[in-house]
Formats: structure tokens, C-alpha cells, sequence
């Protein structure tokens, strides 16, 4: 009876119950949110920078209400003005970084083996895995030394003939663009190139996606995928997951993977296929996969505690290397042909340089690309005003104080802006203007390692960055020995940031035939 009459009353009174309950819930929420905001405040005390929005944060400020018009890097490098060293940025109320922009405090983060950000990348593991990129601790530091003998000069080598194979291809396409001197876009024929390069050279696989007609579904996703990442790191609701996966931007992303992942797909099954048949080079390298023989960016060798790559680690740098193989390459070769057009001064030199070094040539060897020094320091000052990857992003495990005595407590997140260290006044005299005598060895001994970053550095540096640097050469080699590039100043690039660098408005030049040398 007792049981009965408690049962009633709590039913009567359920309502009650449950309306405390929320407001407990909602009391204890807005705490812990008052809480972290404030702890998040505190740490960066020392450290002035722009006002954020209470809500918002800096989101608003540099994306013009979510619509990025191409000025979000020069807001940066305006605010770098005012702060030096570093500042603050908010991504939304409690997402806090603090942004580098100059040398000496990117040393201290860049000589650190820290993982990478967890929320600025996490974002990328259900396209990419937990390859090389993402992955930290002991899992990272062996990937990284298994991977590191397969980008010797002496693996390399080979791809200098099949890089130039896939320029020639694309020069080939351009010859129609040269016949009617018209402007074209060229970061997509680059983008195509690079992956047709990509797959030749890491994974033995002509796709004739050159030559193939309509937009590849690849290329294309990867772009969707870039876009929609960048997209969910600025809409700070979409940072937890549940929400970004019903809202209808999480379903095209699922949409773009998919697409993605059938793309590297063949390429797995023909490594499950051949995985068992290995070989021993150089008989103390470790073995090697049959799948990527000839190129041996990934390899499947057993280190010291007999510990090789899982098939899952595999897969996840199939994935990492054919998205950071080509689309990484794609937007520093773009951006220097159009450096160039902008410059026919320096082109000039170049153009004169490489054609006293190939002769009658039309292909380009290894031993060719040590012989075009004033090349190269062009193609680096276009890394520095253009790097491919403009900003990483670590979280510290520990406790980290400055140069000047600032410090930051373990867990925070902390932002290197490569774009306004590449752009900073007090390192670099005249840094919009493109003057690539900065890279002379003279020049190059005044400054801080520190100061040019394009590829990171320590020991999480881009571990491709030499294969990177070779497809660069002999890219740009090959297309201006066979064309002259024009500046069309109609079409100026509105620079943004998909994970790479890339222009809202595309990157257009025009192009006409070069005499060829007697």
C-alpha cells in the first residue's frame, strides 16, 4: 500500500522532478562552460591581441559572416602587425589558439615531436586515417622511421622521368590555350598532373587521367573534402560530431569520402594481392612491398621489435599520401607559374638558365636538377609568398615558455601561421614584393632557419618535401623552356586556405610559344 501511494505521488509529481533535473543539468553546464572559458582567458592574459566576439569569437572578423572573399590571411598578417611574436585567435567561445607569425617562437614549437592539433585535424581521420599526418606518440615516431628510407635521393631518382613524362603531357593540352592566346585557368591542369605524377611514381598506376574527359571525381572530391573540413573548423557547432553528422554539409562529406576512398581503393586491393612478395634492398633497408617497389614511399618492413604496418596503417598512408602527393604540389607549382607570369624579368633568367642546362632537350634528368640554381631560388620565393600549406597547428603536452618569457600551460593549442611568418616585415625587408635574391646562400645566413618554413621543420617536417621540391623543378623547367608565361591583370587570386592554399577565383594565366634554341 505504502509502494502504491509513493508510486502515485511520484507520478503526480514527475514533471516537478524532471524540471529540476534540467536546471541542475544546465547549472552544472553553464559552470563547467563559465569555468573553461575563463581558464582558457587566464592562459593567454600575457598575450594581447584583437578583440574577439563573446560568442563568436574571431570568426566573423575574418571570414565576412562565413564567407571567406580571398583578404582572411592578409587579416592575420595586419593583426601580426600589431602583435608581435603572437596572438590570440577564438574559434568560437572556448576554442583558443595562440597564432605565431615570427620565427623565434615558431622554433620552440617546431623543434618538438608534439602531436598535431586534435582539433584542427581531427576533422581530417574519417578521409586520411590515422597515417602519418595524424598520428602521434610511439605510433607516429615508428611510421616515421619505417617511411624515411623510402625518400633517399637514391629512391628518388628514378621519378625525375616520370615526373617529366606527366608535365609533358600537360604541356601538350596547353598547346591549345598557346594557338588562341587566351586566359585559362591552370590549378586544376596542375592538380591533374600532380596526380597523374603521384600514381606513376608511388603506386606504378597509369591512370591517363590527363587525357581522360570531364572533371575527375577524385580531384574533385578531395576539393569538396578540403572545403568542407575548413568549413567545420570555422562553424564551431559542427564540432561535435553527432551534430555535424546529421546536418546536410556532414552528408556530403561522407558523400566526398566515399569517392575518395574507391579512388585508392584499386590501389589497396593491389597491395593486398602482392604484399607477400618482398624484397631486400641494399640488404640492410628493410623489405619492401611489391605494391610499392618501385617507389617505396611506403613499404611494408619490420623494425627492430619485429613490428611492421598493419594493413590498417597502410591503408591510412595510401590515403594521406595520395591527397598530400598531389594537391600540396599542385598549389606551389601553380602559384610559381603565375609568380613567374607576374615577373618576366625573372622569368627570363630562368627561361635563359634552363635552356643553357637541357640543351635540345625536352625531358629532364636527375642530374639536371642541382644545375638551375637562380630556378630554384625562384620557386622559393614563391613557397615563401605562397606556401602550400599555410599554417599547422600543435597541442603542447607540456609546459612551454618562450623566448621572452611568456609561457603556456600543457594542453594548449597553438597555431604557426607559415603564411604571415613568410610575410612578417621585421623578418623580411619588402615582403610582398617577389625578389627571389633573398635565397641567395649569402642572403640565406643572416636569417633564422626558422624564417622559411614551408615544409615545416624538425622533426614532424614534411617528410616529401624533396620529392615535392624535384616535381617543382622539373615542372617549372619544362614549362618554360616550351612557353612563355603572361599576366592577365583581370584576374588577380583571391588566396584562401582549404587545408592547402588555394584561390577562390582560380589562378589564371596566358601562355605562347617559346623559339626554340638552335
Amino acid at each position: 500500500m505504502e509502494f502504491s501511494e509513493a508510486l502515485l505521488k511520484f507520478q503526480l509529481n514527475w514533471p516537478h522532478f524532471f524540471a529540476v533535473f534540467c536546471l541542475v543539468v544546465v547549472v552544472y553546464k553553464s559552470s563547467v562552460f563559465v569555468l573553461r572559458k575563463r581558464d582558457a582567458q587566464r592562459n593567454v592574459e600575457a598575450f594581447p591581441g584583437p578583440k574577439p566576439s563573446w560568442l563568436f569569437g574571431h570568426v566573423m572578423q575574418v571570414t565576412q559572416r562565413f564567407k571567406q572573399d580571398g583578404t582572411d590571411l592578409d587579416k592575420f598578417v595586419k593583426w601580426g602587425e600589431q602583435y608581435p611574436y603572437a596572438f590570440p585567435t577564438w574559434f568560437g567561445p572556448l576554442a583558443c589558439y595562440l597564432n605565431i607569425h615570427h620565427p623565434d617562437y615558431a622554433k620552440t614549437i617546431l623543434v618538438s615531436s608534439g602531436p598535431k592539433c586534435d582539433l584542427a585535424y581531427k576533422f581530417l581521420g574519417a578521409w586520411i586515417g590515422d597515417g602519418l599526418l595524424l598520428s602521434k606518440g610511439q605510433k607516429w615516431f615508428r611510421h616515421r622511421r619505417l617511411l624515411t628510407p623510402g625518400f633517399h635521393y637514391e629512391v628518388l631518382k628514378p621519378y625525375v622521368t616520370q615526373m617529366a613524362e606527366s608535365t609533358k603531357v600537360m604541356l601538350n593540352k596547353w598547346e591549345s590555350f598557346a594557338k588562341t592566346n587566351k586566359t585559362f585557368e591552370l590549378f586544376e591542369q596542375v592538380s591533374l598532373m600532380t596526380l597523374d605524377s603521384i600514381m606513376k611514381c608511388a603506386f606504378s598506376y597509369n591512370s591517363n587521367c590527363q587525357t581522360k574527359g570531364g572533371t575527375n571525381a577524385y580531384i574533385k572530391a578531395v576539393y569538396e573534402l578540403s572545403h568542407l573540413n575548413n568549413f567545420r573548423f570555422r562553424t564551431f557547432p559542427y564540432h561535435n560530431d553527432l551534430i555535424f553528422y546529421l546536418s546536410p554539409h556532414g552528408f556530403r562529406y561522407r558523400k566526398a569520402a566515399r569517392v575518395a576512398h574507391s579512388h585508392t581503393s584499386k590501389f589497396w586491393f593491389n597491395f593486398q594481392q602482392s604484399k607477400h612478395l618482398l624484397f631486400d634492398i641494399n640488404g640492410k633497408h628493410g623489405y619492401f612491398s611489391l605494391f610499392f617497389l618501385n617507389t617505396r614511399l611506403l613499404f611494408h618492413r619490420q623494425d627492430e621489435q619485429q613490428q611492421g604496418l598493419s594493413d590498417e596503417d597502410i591503408r591510412a598512408e595510401v590515403d594521406t599520401f595520395m591527397f598530400e602527393g598531389h594537391d600540396t604540389t599542385a598549389s606551389g607549382i601553380s602559384f610559381a607559374l603565375y609568380c613567374l607570369a607576374c615577373n618576366p624579368q625573372h622569368q627570363k633568367i630562368c627561361r635563359d638558365e634552363i635552356n643553357e642546362v637541357l640543351g635540345g632537350k625536352d625531358t629532364m634528368d636527375w642530374e639536371d636538377l642541382s644545375k638551375i640554381p637562380y630556378t630554384t631560388m625562384c620557386i622559393k620565393e614563391s613557397l615563401r609568398l605562397y606556401p602550400p600549406v599555410p599554417g599547422t597547428a600543435r597541442r603542447i603536452t607540456k609546459p612551454m615558455t618562450f623566448f621572452d618569457g611568456r609561457t603556456l600551460p600543457a594542453g594548449f593549442r597553438i597555431g604557426i601561421s607559415v603564411f604571415g611568418i613568410h610575410r612578417n616585415a621585421t623578418v623580411w625587408e619588402n615582403p610582398d614584393v617577389f625578389d627571389p635574391l633573398r635565397f641567395l646562400p649569402e642572403n640565406v645566413s643572416k636569417r633564422s632557419p626558422h624564417a622559411f618554413v614551408p615544409f615545416a621543420a624538425g622533426p614532424r617536417n614534411c617528410i616529401g618535401q624533396n620529392f615535392a621540391m624535384n616535381e617543382m623543378k622539373v615542372a617549372i623547367a619544362l614549362t618554360l623552356k616550351r612557353y612563355e608565361l603572361i599576366e592577365d591583370p583581370t584576374f588577380k587570386p583571391k588566396i584562401i586556405t582549404r587545408l592547402i592554399l588555394r584561390s577562390l577565383n582560380g589562378i589564371h594565366i596566358k601562355i605562347k610559344p617559346v623559339n626554340p634554341v638552335e
